[in-house]
């Protein structure tokens, strides 16, 4: 095997700690070709589509890929803003102030960038960016509070497929989950309680994970479990009852059953039941996105008003906020151990690599 040309270096240089943030993507702009060749990609990845790669692929190339990138065109065209995909911005955001929030805390050099699983910038090519910097160990951080063979695990797919073709690899933590972290936890509660201290507490507060296939649970996925977690944690740290939130999954794909009760059902059957006013918001999403601002905000709230329902809200998801930020550093403290610390010395670290690199002159190195 060919590697890929290793990044330029000298003996001497003083190793950085990155952290790569990865989201799932989104298409390059609202339009279908953009939409066409996202998708492709997302649904081309076996670990999110686990059916018999021919079959799926006559599926996927025949109908999928000719009918449904128009349709969701026009509804990534319905929340794109004049910076672009929220997910892209807000991710963007969430990587500047992670990198100065850090940067106040952790004294010895690191870099944070961020990535998306489809789309672009890709999972190799800012990893190539980590280890151009200089980057000798990499903390991969998956923006996934819930793990899922679907979403995390294909984060770790990309990260060793970039790696596989590495010569000098860089050591590699991963992020499994954080959807019991305390910091996660509290960062929902303060979003969730500050949006009722503005606006009211509602008559039922649904929180709304993504769906996955039910046959995912089945052959042994903690994603299920993992959700109800939080939904509970959350629950419990909100001080309200549990008659008062309902855990309900969205997004389903294709005719196979997925996890259970559908969001869109419950937008039904409350609606139908004439509730008052209901809050949605979405703990498994730490940005806005077109399942939230779309799905939720927009075609979730019809179904409800439509059914009968007086009053719906969309409580926006982490996003930018502070407590999010402060809550992801804790998350990557707690993951960077051994490998960052507060009182570094950088002039002492800049005397023991000029050694080195006095030594591996006397032993024959170019540089």
């Amino acid at each position: 095997m060919a590697y890929a040309k290793e990044p330029a270096y000298e003996h001497g240089s003083i190793a950085r700690t990155g952290v790569l943030l990865v989201n799932l993507g989104t298409p390059e702009a609202a339009t279908p070709k953009a939409v066409r060749r996202y998708l492709k990609e997302f649904l081309s990845d076996p670990r999110v589509v686990e059916i018999p790669r021919l079959l799926w692929w006559l599926i996927l190339n025949g109908i999928i890929l000719n009918t449904r990138p128009r349709k969701s065109a026009e509804k990534y065209a319905s929340i794109w803003t004049g910076e672009g995909s929220p997910l892209r911005v807000l991710t963007d955001k969430q990587a500047v102030l992670l990198r100065g929030y850090l940067g106040d805390r952790i004294k010895s050099p690191h870099s944070v960038a961020w990535a998306m699983r489809y789309g672009s910038p890709s999972v190799k090519s800012v990893m190539n960016e980590l280890r151009a910097a200089g980057c000798d160990q990499i903390l991969v951080f998956p923006l996934y509070p819930q793990y899922a063979a679907s979403t995390t695990a294909s984060v770790y797919d990309a990260v060793f497929a970039a790696t596989g073709e590495m010569r000098n690899v860089p050591a590699i933590r991963l992020i499994k989950h954080f959807h019991d972290h305390p910091a996660y936890i509290s960062a929902l509660a303060t979003r969730v309680s500050q949006y009722w201290m503005d606006n009211g507490k509602p008559d039922k507060l649904v929180l709304s994970f993504h769906g996955v296939p039910r046959s995912s649970l089945n052959k042994g996925d903690p994603y299920h479990c993992e959700c109800h977690k939080t939904a509970r944690l959350l629950t419990q740290e909100l001080g309200v009852s549990e008659d008062m939130v309902m855990t309900t999954f969205q997004s389903r794909f294709g005719r196979a059953e997925w996890l259970k009760p559908y969001t869109i059902d419950a937008m039904k059957q409350l609606g139908k039941a004439k509730t008052g006013r209901i809050d949605v918001f979405c703990p498994g999403f730490v940005s806005d996105c077109l399942e939230t601002l779309e799905e939720i905000a927009i075609e979730n709230k019809g179904v409800f008003l439509k059914a009968g329902g007086q009053s719906f809200h969309h409580n926006p998801c982490l996003n930018d906020r502070h407590e999010w930020i402060q809550a992801m550093a804790r998350i990557v403290a707690d993951n960077l151990h051994g490998w960052a610390s507060s009182d570094y010395d950088r002039g002492k670290a800049e005397r023991e690599a000029q050694l080195s690199a006095s030594r591996a002159k006397q032993l024959g190195a170019a540089n």
